[in-house]
């Protein structure tokens, strides 16, 4: 069984995303993002893990958005990832903070034209006149950078996730699923077994 001798949680994830890679239909690095805000309101989306490292899980968006706002407030979060075709999930508890600039300008500067034109289109979580509002921002953007660089918004950049707990999580067909919680501790991460 792998969850038995895993000892490292990262390298535990790396296996099974890359197994997932291989089986996921679309999206492996789809992630459900949970936050709360300063009154204490949960709220859950689903974004892309884009890097992952012993340092955290990260991911990009508008700061400005409700997750941003939240974020702001309470820099807690929970992330799941959730691969049915496994049968497999990963639940990671831990801080969050905001990645330096020049990691948002490197990341910024690889998504595709019309991405990076939409992030100054759209004001994310806002109320929306209509839809054309904001075809008609996105092409009012694409005038203002035709035959030029698209400049990272300064209210859009990137996340990291700090865990400090990732569960990993195999279904079973009788229902005795196995988990297994990783938690951080000084001297690095201390395994547990759970009970289903």
């Amino acid at each position: 069984m792998i969850l038995e001798h895993a000892q490292d949680p990262f390298t535990l994830f790396s296996i099974w995303f890359n197994e997932a890679e291989a089986s996921e239909p679309a999206d492996p690095n789809a992630m459900t993002l949970a936050t709360v805000n300063k009154d204490g309101v949960p709220s859950a989306r689903i974004v892309l893990m884009r890097s992952v490292s012993e340092d955290g899980f990260e991911f990009f968006t508008n700061y400005q958005s409700h997750k941003g706002e939240d974020l702001k407030a309470n820099p807690r979060a929970c992330l799941n990832f959730y691969w049915k075709s496994l049968g497999r999930q990963v639940r990671i508890t831990g801080t969050v903070e905001a990645l330096p600039a020049t990691d948002s300008d490197a990341y910024f500067a690889t998504r595709p034209r019309r991405s990076q034109l939409g992030a100054w289109a759209s004001q994310q979580s806002r109320p929306l006149e209509s839809y054309e509002a904001l075809m008609q921002a996105l092409e009012e953007n694409e005038k203002k950078y035709e035959g030029k660089d698209v400049p990272r918004p300064p209210h859009w950049g990137g996340y990291r996730v700090i865990p400090e707990q990732i569960e990993f999580w195999q279904g079973e067909t009788n229902r005795l699923h196995q988990r297994i919680r990783f938690l951080r501790s000084t001297g690095g991460w201390q395994k547990q077994w759970v009970n289903p």
